[in-house]
């Protein structure tokens, strides 16, 4: 692919700009070393631009890619899926027994009743109506400060909101 780009006169610099693809990627493609590409579908997708672009078969490049891996005794990515574990936790259900599914429901649920019922007990006794110990009646409102001097004998009204006491 090289020579393709030469005859052409496309600046490998061209291409990464055009491309998005790295000018170290670039140049391990031209020189076959493969191991310092990222891997996986990357290196067939790099490839396959890197020859679209310089007008080379794309088919033919990947080809040629294959045939590179396997002479230089690395596997064909082709013929061989690679098979990883995920990093990331996963619930695989078939694990777990349905003893356990059933446990872990009904402790979620005795959790969500208990909080509802401690809320409602705190809402209702925080609106419930104050009650005088042991008579179950209600407190009577407090009388205003207004009321209780108007009807003291030692204090005497004098004009709005003035007061005369006496001694």
């Amino acid at each position: 692919m090289r020579l393709a780009r030469e005859a052409r006169g496309i600046a490998l610099r061209d291409i990464s700009d055009q491309t998005r693809i790295s000018m170290r990627y670039l140049e391990a493609i031209e020189v076959d070393d493969y191991r310092r590409l990222p891997g996986g579908i990357f290196n067939r997708s790099f490839i396959r631009a890197y020859a679209k672009f310089v007008g080379y078969d794309e088919d033919q490049a990947i080809d040629e890619y294959g045939r590179t891996l396997r002479e230089l005794g690395g596997p064909d990515e082709e013929a061989e899926p690679k098979t990883f574990k995920s990093l990331v936790y996963t619930d695989d259900a078939s694990h777990r027994s349905p003893l356990k599914n059933l446990l872990l429901a009904i402790v979620i649920l005795a959790i969500l009743t208990a909080s509802v019922l401690g809320g409602l007990h705190f809402y209702r006794r925080r609106l419930a109506p104050k009650v005088r110990p042991g008579t179950g009646q209600r407190f009577a409102p407090r009388k205003s400060i207004e009321n209780q001097l108007i009807h003291n004998p030692g204090v005497h009204q004098t004009k709005e909101g003035e007061h005369e006491f006496t001694v």
